[in-house]
C-alpha cells in the first residue's frame, strides 16, 4: 500500500540521533539553541528569534498566551485543524469562527476586517499562503503548520503577523522526530516571554509555567531535515506539477497569484464522486482521504457552506518527497477524472 504520508528520513537523521545519544545530554541545551538559530537563518530572522518547543500545538498556544489571548475574542476558519480551536478555548478566549471563501482552502480577510476581534489566527492552509493586510485593530497569529516553506512578496510565512507558529509532527512539510515545533516573532519582547514561559524549572517567582520543551534528539533530527528541506520543497511542487499535467482539477485558485509561492503540502483534487475515487486508489494500493471531513469542522457546519462543500468535494492525494515516480504513476493509475 502506497501511504497517504510517509516521513522522508535517512542516515543522517539516525547519525543525528545517535550523536546526540552518545553525548549523554538529552534535554533542551545545545541542539535546541542550534535548531532554533538555524531556523532563523533560514526564515531570514535575526537569530534569537525562534522558540523550539514540544510541538505545534504547543506553539499556538503559547502565540496566544502571549498575546494576553485570556477573555479576548479571537477568530479563526471553521475548515482547519483543530488544534485551534483546542488552543482558543484553553487559553480561554472567545471564539469568532468564520468560514472559508468560495473555492478557497483559506478564509477571507478582508471579510473579517470588521468583525469584533483582538486577535486573528490565520492558517495557510495545505501550503497556499493566505494575503494578510494588517490593522492596528487586531494582532495576527499566523499558522504555518502546513505552509513552511511558502512565501508572499518574498517573505516568508510566518514573519507577517505578530507571532508564527510551525508544526514538525511526522506528517508536516519536515519533522523532529514525530512531534515538534517552533514559535517565531519579530518581537523580540513576544519572543522573550514565551522562552521565560518555557523555562519552568528551578524559577523561585512562582508564576505559572509548562514543560513545552524540545529534547535534543528531536532538535538534532530537526537541524538535519531543515538542510533538506529546500529537496523536500522542490519535490513536492515536481508531483504537484505532475498531478496538475495529467488535468486533475487541484484545488489551487490560490496560488496563481505571481507574488504567492506556495509550499506544496497537499495535492487536493476536485471530485463529485469522492468516495469513489478513494475506493479507485485504494483497489490499486493507494490510500487517499478526504484532507478534511465534516466531522472535523470548526463550530456548527450548517453555518460553513463553503467549508461543507469542500468537505463533500475533495481528495487529498499523496504528495511527500520520498513518493518515487513509479508509485506516482500507480496513483494517477487509480484517479477516476469524472
Amino acid at each position: 500500500m502506497i501511504p497517504h504520508n510517509r516521513p522522508t528520513l535517512g542516515k543522517e537523521e539516525e547519525e543525528a540521533a545517535l550523536r546526540v545519544i552518545r553525548s549523554g545530554q538529552l534535554s533542551q541545551d545545545r541542539e535546541v539553541r542550534a535548531f532554533e538559530d538555524e531556523f532563523c537563518d533560514f526564515m531570514d530572522l535575526p537569530r534569537g528569534h525562534a522558540v523550539a518547543l514540544s510541538s505545534g500545538s504547543a506553539s499556538l498556544y503559547l502565540a496566544l498566551w502571549s498575546l494576553n489571548g485570556k477573555g479576548q475574542n479571537i477568530l479563526y476558519p471553521s475548515y482547519a485543524c483543530s488544534a485551534l480551536g483546542n488552543a482558543v478555548k484553553m487559553i480561554g478566549g472567545n471564539e469568532i469562527v468564520v468560514d472559508n471563501a468560495k473555492d478557497s482552502v483559506n478564509h477571507d480577510i478582508e471579510n473579517t476586517k470588521n468583525l469584533k476581534h483582538s486577535i486573528e489566527i490565520i492558517p495557510h492552509m495545505f501550503g497556499i499562503p493566505n494575503k494578510i493586510n494588517k490593522t492596528k485593530s487586531r494582532r495576527i497569529v499566523e499558522d504555518c503548520a502546513q505552509s513552511l516553506g511558502a512565501k508572499i512578496n518574498d517573505e516568508y510565512v510566518g514573519t507577517q503577523g505578530e507571532v508564527g507558529i510551525f508544526s514538525f509532527y511526522v506528517t508536516k512539510m519536515m519533522t523532529s522526530g514525530g512531534q515538534g515545533g517552533m514559535l517565531v516573532s519579530k518581537d523580540s519582547e513576544i519572543v522573550e516571554k514565551v522562552k521565560d514561559y518555557r523555562e519552568f524549572d528551578f524559577r523561585d517567582d512562582k508564576e505559572k509555567r509548562f514543560n513545552f520543551q524540545m529534547t535534543e534528539i528531536q532538535a538534532a533530527i530537526g537541524r538535519e531535515q531543515l538542510k533538506k528541506l529546500p529537496l523536500f520543497l522542490d519535490r513536492r511542487n515536481k508531483i504537484f506539477m505532475r498531478y496538475k499535467k495529467e488535468g486533475l482539477d487541484l484545488l489551487d485558485k490560490d496560488a496563481k497569484d505571481s507574488k504567492i509561492i506556495p509550499a506544496r503540502y497537499r495535492a487536493i483534487v476536485k471530485t463529485n464522486k469522492p468516495e469513489e475515487m478513494i475506493k479507485s486508489l485504494e483497489n490499486v494500493g493507494v490510500k487517499a482521504i478526504v484532507p478534511i471531513e465534516k466531522w472535523e469542522l470548526q463550530g456548527q457546519e450548517s453555518n460553513f457552506p463553503n467549508a461543507v462543500e469542500l468537505c463533500n468535494h475533495t481528495v487529498s492525494l499523496p504528495i511527500y518527497p520520498s513518493l518515487k515516480d513509479d508509485e506516482l504513476d500507480i496513483i494517477l493509475s487509480g484517479i477516476i477524472t469524472k
